[in-house]
């Protein structure tokens, strides 16, 4: 598992010193700034020739290459969509959580939950489809579903289309890569305190140095952070967490390189399960609300205060997590090295939150039995009078979670460059070994759900308690997988890239209720999935590419859950869901190599996701198609030396083109919206000043893929929205700075997230900010 933390909140540094002279570009695509130069200084009585020098200043934005050793080629020649975000722009906008930071690439949005429980966590979704289970870190498969901190991560890596031949089972769409922070020889130490809005506190530190007594190539790193901080505008919410990732390196710039490291998080919140929509734009009363509105005189309803806290006093949830690496690289000869890989990790999680359901206005409520038709209706509860709002009121539910999952995985890899036949290679080849575990138990609730005041809730209400019922499951998945990749230079200008991956995974899960019966379910496959790419470079610096990749994702994926349910997608006599991805392509690095900018076409399909029984064999079987055609536009690095930027802008299509659901058919997938844009830039002005800034927007997106009019209470769709952030920082010293970062600058009303239901939300924060001060030595 990864680092964990919950919402928004801030981190800075200072940015390079600047050269002495630029030239400002006009646009993205200008051509490239010239680069200017010094001219030495004649010595005593000769006159020596002029000598250009071209000073290095670090791209904050522009990464050249994955971390993973699967990717052997720079990323302007490898045939895929692969952001970068590294670590410099995370601290300049002050993006703690892995959410906040992937906010940097457009086409990513967040579920809050579905069937009344509230999602905790990264619940990510990326082109349309899940990605909360294709979270990995520095190539590993990451297990839990909590939020992770960027404190100790040197970058993120977001990897679209279907990557099943680099990661195995996984999303339709890709997958995300955090890669740790690891010793090196350069001794350095820094460190961050933060303020802000929402009693925000929070401090990290870095500290890196080498130790010769230990031997050459020797040194040591400690990550640490610590923070205790509100959620502006949303009363009693806490996040609170504490960790530190000590780590070791031996045999730096050595033949054989050895990498220990550790991470232990814990975190200790009061969880915020969100507000209800009620009242709020775009929010359509159900039949019975209007009904008893309208009897009453009332034409118009106010949303409730968006500080309002629905939640109990005793709400918490509390996660810890431990993750040992080992990590050995030895280079056999030049252009052929051997890695190998250990890691365990176990992340604990429990929580019990309270939910947000139904509002209730005074309104009797009716439902229709979807077997014998027959209606029945509830009158309105006592007390509740829909000409008096001070009497309304939202229905909670009690919600709890004990897990823990477990992670024990060794790999091995080799990368070797070789000439064969004239031909140049770049291969890599590997073998996998991993073991997945996640137990849980199970909990009862007694006593009575007590509902809250709409504009006035009570959190120490009596209440439900949540309480061990005697059930459990637990699910396990084991896998063995060797691949192979091949990157065949024809010349300086073609390409082509293969890849092949096969594994054989093992799935048990035992459910057993609480009156102790045992349900016990398992799962023996192989999968085979594989990518092919042909990339032509009309110039050195830039590729035209076209590619293909399959990924697939067999019952038991998430966390080795299996399901009786004949409708269910982990049902264990079903086959795997099949993705597909065609992507056209091109990439550039213009302005001397600073700046990259990237273009892709693509077309993602992904089969045998929904599951059904026959009606005549009762067979259970997999069926249905859904599409996702898009276009993503990139650009990161420097315009400048002064002037860096990175923007993204993402257009998508989908439709479900097949399925058992007349309602449906032709229907779009839910949290996809059309059109996402993205962009961060900073400006580096005399006198160690840095002024920046960024802006999002998002399209509406439906949370449901019915083609029907919507009737009940809720939003159909998660509404658009712009944000726009600013910061500035100013060097004191060389070694200190401060940092102000003002975020939602116009104040903007908008959803972070909402529910599959489209009854409750999480809001996206107001207007608030964060001051920093800066140590680096």
């Amino acid at each position: 598992m990864a680092h964990i933390k919950s919402r928004k909140h801030t981190v800075a540094r200072a940015l390079p010193s600047r050269l002495s002279q630029t030239t400002a570009a006009l646009a993205l695509m200008a051509m490239p700034a010239a680069v200017f130069a010094q001219q030495a200084g004649p010595a005593a009585t000769d006159t020596l020739p002029a000598v250009k020098v071209k000073a290095a200043v670090e791209n904050d934005y522009k990464a050249e290459k994955s971390s993973s050793p699967k990717f052997t080629q720079p990323l302007v020649d490898t045939p895929q969509t692969i952001t970068v975000i590294k670590k410099e722009i995370l601290l300049q906008q002050g993006a703690t959580t892995l959410s906040e930071a992937l906010r940097n690439t457009p086409g990513i949005t967040f579920q809050m939950g579905e069937n009344g429980n509230t999602q905790t966590g990264d619940s990510i979704f990326m082109r349309g489809f899940d990605t909360q289970q294709s979270i990995f870190v520095d190539g590993i498969r990451d297990v839990g579903s909590v939020s992770r901190d960027t404190f100790n991560l040197e970058q993120i890596e977001v990897v679209k289309g279907p990557a099943g031949a680099d990661i195995g089972r996984g999303s339709p769409t890709g997958y995300i890569n955090l890669s740790t922070k690891v010793p090196t020889l350069v001794d350095a130490a820094s460190g961050s305190v933060t303020i802000g809005s929402g009693s925000k506190k929070r401090v990290t530190g870095d500290f890196n140095t080498s130790v010769p007594a230990l031997g050459d190539g020797t040194a040591v790193r400690l990550n640490v952070m610590k923070e205790d901080s509100g959620k502006v505008e949303r009363d009693y919410v806490k996040n609170e967490s504490w960790a530190f990732a000590p780590s070791l390196a031996l045999g730096l710039n050595t033949p054989t390189r050895t990498y220990l490291y550790y991470l232990h998080v814990e975190q200790d919140n009061i969880p915020d399960g969100g507000m209800t929509v009620f009242g709020m734009p775009g929010y359509r009363l159900s039949n019975d609300q209007q009904t008893a509105l309208t009897a009453a005189g009332v034409g118009s309803v106010a949303a409730p205060s968006r500080s309002n806290f629905y939640g109990l006093a005793s709400d918490y949830d509390r996660v810890k997590v431990d993750m040992f690496t080992a990590r050995i690289e030895h280079d056999l000869k030049p252009g052929v090295t051997v890695r190998n890989i250990s890691r365990f990790g176990r992340t604990e999680q429990k929580y019990v939150l309270t939910g947000v359901n139904a509002v209730n206005v005074g309104n009797s409520t009716s439902s229709t039995n979807a077997t014998t038709g027959v209606v029945t209706v509830t009158p309105a509860p006592a007390g509740v009078s829909a000409s008096d709002p001070s009497t309304w009121i939202v229905a909670r539910s009690r919600q709890g979670k004990n897990q823990e999952n477990q992670i024990l995985t060794n790999q091995t890899s080799l990368n070797a460059d070789i000439t064969a036949w004239g031909l140049k290679h770049s291969i890599v080849s590997g073998i996998e070994f991993m073991q997945e575990k996640q137990s849980a138990l199970g909990f009862s609730t007694s006593g009575t759900n007590t509902p809250a005041n709409l504009y006035n809730p009570d959190r120490n209400a009596s209440f439900a308690t949540v309480n061990p019922s005697g059930a459990r499951t637990t699910g396990q998945t084991t896998t063995a997988a060797v691949y192979a990749f091949d990157t065949l230079k024809i010349n300086e200008a073609f390409q082509v890239n293969g890849g092949l991956r096969f594994e054989k995974y093992k799935t048990t899960y035992d459910n057993v209720a609480a009156a102790q019966t045992v349900e016990s379910l398992g799962k023996v496959g192989d999968l085979v999935t594989w990518k092919l790419g042909a990339l032509w470079k009309p110039a050195t610096n830039g590729s035209v590419y076209i590619a293909y990749g399959t990924s697939q994702k067999p019952p038991g994926s998430d966390s080795g859950t299996l399901s009786s349910s004949t409708t269910s997608a982990n049902n264990p006599n079903v086959d795997p869901s099949e993705a597909s991805n065609i992507e056209i392509g091109t990439k550039w690095d213009l302005l001397d190599n600073r700046l990259a900018v990237t273009a892709a076409l693509y077309r993602a399909t992904n089969k045998n996701d929904v599951v059904a029984q026959d009606t005549v064999t009762n067979e259970v079987i997999a069926l249905g198609e859904k599409r996702v055609d898009g276009i993503e536009l990139s650009a990161a690095g420097m315009i400048t030396n002064e002037w860096q930027l990175s923007t993204g802008l993402a257009l998508m299509e989908t439709e479900i083109t097949s399925t058992n659901n007349a309602l449906q058919q032709g229907g779009e997938l839910p949290w996809s919206p059309k059109l996402a844009f993205t962009s961060w830039t900073t400006y580096k002005l005399p006198y160690g000043v840095l002024v920046g800034g960024g802006a999002r927007y998002q399209k509406s997106a439906l949370r449901s893929s019915n083609n029907t009019v919507f009737t009940s209470a809720g939003l159909s769709r998660m509404p658009s929205y712009w944000v726009f952030d600013a910061m500035a920082s100013y060097d004191v010293t060389k070694n200190v700075s401060v940092q102000l970062n003002v975020y939602n600058l116009a104040d903007k009303f908008y959803f972070q997230s909402m529910n599959s239901g489209g009854s409750r939300a999480t809001i996206g924060a107001p207007r608030s900010a964060t001051l920093t001060a800066n140590v680096k030595f």
